[in-house]
């Protein structure tokens, strides 16, 4: 190790590496701010737990053992499985940007394993429960018309709830029925929506969205705006949806990730190729998408009761 480096490894307090590590995760992995703000609590309850009497470390003192400690601490914390892996990602990614920094030789994170998690299968709405909530929008109400657009967008588009909130204008094609979206780490890509959903994108442009009567500097671009000319919340998306899952009867726990869970499956089920399924919904590996090629038991049973020889055989 460097002389610099040495005398960094006495003197680089937590604050100090996880200013650089943000800047890191920010710039050069181009990250979204929620996902930046995700890693840097995750880091701050490492460091949370370095500043006990029992430890008393520095970010680059800490070895494996210390890092198992800090596991079995979140472990006693109670937090799920899901929440323990996330937090171990972090972890292993701040570690891993103090070793391209030259700032350790070898990185204690490499061994640790986090909780396995069972593959959990989304809820899905059928094309029925689908149109039953997007039919519930009162078109009479205010923003009835920007809710009933934002609604056939995720059905027809996959889009998460970050990214059709911040849909701009000028990424909306209808002559050639695409949008262009900014999906995690700002990556693009090019997705196709049905002319059902461009016909109401341009219903509330028109006629509704142009008659604000103020637009704050900054969203003249963004296509769904609240009543104050702002971008909408993922809050206030959220309850939208919620209420007209209620208003029409829907039992499920719907949330604008249903709707994403709902266009995959859908399309899956439908006979899509995965791998386009897989670009549309922006996922970097198909083993992410591949969870949406789940089929309904009663289908499945169908499916080897009718083309199984054996069971031919009988007939």
């Amino acid at each position: 190790m460097a002389i610099e480096n040495i005398f960094y490894l006495y003197t680089m307090d937590w604050k100090s590496a996880i200013n650089g590590f943000t800047s890191y995760l920010q710039l050069e992995r181009s990250l979204s701010k929620n996902s930046v703000i995700a890693y840097e609590q995750d880091i701050q309850k490492l460091s949370a737990f370095s500043d006990q009497e029992s430890i008393s470390k520095g970010p680059l003192q800490l070895d494996y053992n210390d890092l198992v400690g800090f596991i079995i601490y979140v472990n006693e914390l109670g937090l799920g499985a899901r929440t323990q892996a996330r937090i171990i990602s972090g972890v292993k990614a701040f570690y891993k940007y103090l070793l391209m920094e030259d700032l350790i030789s070898d990185d204690p994170s490499e061994l640790l394993d986090g909780p396995k998690l069972a593959r959990k299968i989304p809820d899905v709405l059928t094309y029925e429960e689908i149109s039953k909530i997007i039919g519930s929008i009162d078109l009479s109400e205010n923003h009835g018309h920007r809710n009933r657009a934002m609604l056939e967008t995720l059905y027809a588009s996959g889009l998460r709830a970050s990214e059709l909130i911040d849909l701009r204008i000028t990424n909306v094609f209808p002559d050639i029925g695409f949008i262009r979206v900014i999906g995690k780490g700002n990556k693009e890509r090019l997705v196709p929506i049905g002319e059902t959903a461009i016909e109401q994108i341009l219903i509330y442009l028109k006629h509704y969205r142009s008659k604000l009567k103020i637009i704050h500097k900054g969203f003249e671009d963004h296509v769904f705006l609240n009543r104050r000319g702002k971008m909408l919340t993922r809050v206030m998306l959220f309850t939208i949806i919620k209420n007209a899952a209620i208003k029409s009867g829907i039992k499920k726990k719907v949330s604008p990730h249903t709707f994403r869970h709902s266009f995959a499956t859908h399309l899956v089920e439908g006979g899509a190729d995965l791998r386009a399924v897989q670009d549309m919904l922006g996922h970097e590996s198909i083993t992410t998408t591949e969870i949406y090629t789940h089929l309904d038991n009663d289908y499945l049973r169908d499916v080897i009761m009718t083309y199984h020889p054996r069971n031919k055989e009988g007939s």
